[in-house]
């Protein structure tokens, strides 16, 4: 697990990095809201679009060569972003990056299943690899841009090597001890019902995550009439917080059951949002900070309990909660963006307050999945539920 977690950093690295060079499109090029958020659409949208059709391949034959080739191709169109003669060849390796990223996560989270035995928890390190690796893209991004500019973005390729010989070393590992690497099939029906209304709910947190790392740096600069440090700054708690989140996710899970913890993330998340655009002064960070812990305690729970509801498409389940869920926020950022240009950036950000509480209905009724090998929980309502091994 250690190996993929890791390898899981470098590669989401490349998603956090597009937020964090957003800031620097702006003052180096010029760019507006709109165009700025058309960057990180360009991450997501392709994403959006092929992750499930990559999770379909990975649940009908073993593919994992797709780690390292997958890392790759994410670090390089971020690499390349920088030195692109124009807005429409920017975009194009952008896209190219978010294809990557997209390649790479179904099969790492199936191996990740494989290799957690069922352990919510476990399942949270591995998510905490990609969240670090989200917190630590914009120091790195400004690391390298702040000094030598948008040309230097070449440099950024280095996580994607790293990233790639890590996934070597784990599908090599794997098989050394005779796990298994590609397809597999597990005893159970698929619940298509709750498994769509779970992945709304994670459409509606996508939104406001992706809204928030696209604008709340620029936003925090305006709030608190600081300069890059200050917007980097909030960027970064909106992602570190995703470190502890996503841990304390998976063991609150095992405790109180997962859809009893997500829902109330969600409540958190809504309350939170109001106040980073309610709230004036340095009191924002903390804001930011309980945002990133709502958003971010669900994330690992989302995966497990998409994969429990399709058992016998884990491929699928994983392409659908941790790709096309989570990237289709980017499809809303140009919304945000031009919103902003139209208003404000406060009144643009507002609009997100609502989502949280959207995603919070969808989840109401939905019953915890069974085991694979166990017989389904009776239904249930919005309350509290017992906790399950089922991973």
């Amino acid at each position: 697990m250690t190996l993929l977690s890791l390898g899981h950093a470098c590669v989401d690295v490349y998603q956090g990095a597009v937020a964090g060079l957003v800031p620097f499109f702006v003052s180096e090029r010029a760019y507006s809201y709109a165009a700025a958020s058309g960057i990180v659409l360009a991450a997501s949208l392709l994403s959006s679009v092929v992750q499930p059709l990559f999770g379909a391949l990975t649940d009908r034959w073993a593919m994992p060569w797709l780690l390292p080739l997958s890392a790759l191709t994410g670090g390089a169109g971020v690499a390349l972003s920088g030195v692109m003669g124009s807005y429409a060849l920017t975009l194009a390796v952008v896209a190219v990056s978010g294809i990557g990223v997209a390649a790479y996560h179904p099969e790492a989270a199936r191996a990740a299943r494989d290799a957690a035995h069922g352990s919510h928890t476990a399942m949270g390190w591995f998510s905490l690899g990609g969240n670090v690796g989200f917190a630590l893209a914009p120091l790195l991004v400004a690391a390298v841009v702040a000094t030598g500019g948008l040309g230097a973005t070449p440099l950024l390729v280095v996580p994607a090597v790293v990233g790639a010989a890590l996934c070597v070393a784990a599908v090599r590992s794997a098989a050394s001890r005779g796990a298994a690497v590609g397809k597999g099939e597990e005893a159970g029906s698929d619940d298509w019902g709750s498994f769509l209304r779970l992945s709304g709910a994670i459409v509606c947190r996508s939104i406001v995550f992706v809204g928030l790392s696209a604008f709340v740096s620029l936003y925090v600069r305006q709030r608190t009439g600081g300069g890059a440090v200050a917007g980097t700054a909030a960027l970064c708690v909106l992602y570190l917080g995703g470190a502890v989140g996503t841990v304390a996710g998976g063991r609150l899970a095992d405790r109180y059951g997962r859809l009893a913890v997500v829902r109330q993330a969600y409540v958190l998340t809504g309350l939170a949002v109001a106040g980073v655009v309610l709230v004036p002064g340095p009191s924002v960070y903390l804001f930011v900070a309980l945002t990133s812990a709502g958003l971010y305690v669900p994330f690992s729970l989302h995966i497990t309990l998409g994969q429990d509801y399709l058992p016998r498409r884990v491929g699928t389940a994983s392409g659908v909660t941790l790709g096309l869920a989570v990237s289709v926020g980017g499809l809303f950022a140009p919304v945000v963006g031009a919103l902003a240009d139209a208003t404000s950036l406060r009144t643009a950000l507002a609009a997100l307050i609502a989502l949280p509480a959207l995603g919070r209905l969808l989840l109401c009724g939905l019953r915890e999945p069974a085991p694979p090998a166990g017989p389904a929980p009776a239904p249930g309502s919005c309350g509290p539920r017992p906790r399950t091994s089922s991973a």
